[in-house]
């Protein structure tokens, strides 16, 4: 090999080793360039975190994030205000009592059998009673607010319903005396006093205690989440 070949293929080594160096510079960069792109994209959300935390903390913050982010930090402490919030809960339904009962329903005479001219019926029911608190009735004179402090007067629990369940409920045997039609309005009768064994073991169980306890604790929470420190809740 001449001396020409030799110095072409020494040149040609040259480029390619410059072609790497280059090729792995660009690579560096575009690394460098990516992470930068990462970091400063974590930061802004650092940042805005920051700056949405000091919004809701008060102190002098609240007020230069209130500026940058133009959020309202102030929210309305009056009376009738938080009676307006707590009144759009409307009936509050906060607890639900199952029960399966038998029931008996009957017609009968005084003086003459039931072979012959009673009407008797079982009825096995299942129903629901349904409790919790009427917000809506709730006034300004049960609500005090001081400063971030709040304490509210709750009206009485009470049943909104009791109902049957009519695909659990079925008349398990009937029995009507041999000179007598079947009453036709037995069966709607027995269901009436079906629901109110229902509601009256549901009062009995505590269904009212229950029901107001959970109220509170509704309330309770709404009243915090509106920025109250001290709330009570009677």
């Amino acid at each position: 090999m001449d001396e020409r070949e030799i110095n072409k293929e020494v040149r040609h080594e040259e480029r390619l080793r410059t072609r790497e160096e280059e090729a792995r510079a660009n690579r560096s960069f575009l690394g460098v360039k990516l992470f930068s792109v990462v970091l400063i994209f974590v930061f802004g959300i650092a940042v805005t975190f920051l700056f949405l935390r000091a919004a809701t903390g008060g102190g002098p913050l609240a007020k230069i994030a209130a500026l940058v982010l133009g959020r309202n930090v102030s929210f309305d402490s009056s009376a009738p205000a938080v009676v307006e919030r707590i009144q759009k809960l409307n009936k509050l339904e906060t607890v639900t009592y199952s029960v399966d009962t038998v029931v008996e329903g009957r017609r009968d005479n005084a003086v003459l059998p039931d072979l012959l001219f009673g009407d008797r019926l079982l009825l096995v029911a299942h129903g629901q009673t349904i409790a919790g608190v009427d917000l809506s009735k709730l006034s300004a004179d049960g609500v005090h607010v001081s400063g971030k402090a709040v304490t509210v007067d709750l009206p009485a629990s009470e049943i909104f319903l009791t109902k049957l369940d009519s695909s659990k409920t079925r008349v398990y045997a009937r029995t009507t005396g041999m000179l007598v039609p079947q009453d036709t309005n037995l069966e709607s009768e027995t269901r009436k006093l079906a629901e109110d064994q229902i509601q009256k073991a549901a009062i009995s169980d505590g269904i009212l205690d229950t029901a107001r306890t959970n109220a509170r604790a509704n309330v309770q929470s709404l009243l915090s989440g509106l920025g109250f420190d001290s709330v009570t809740v009677r």
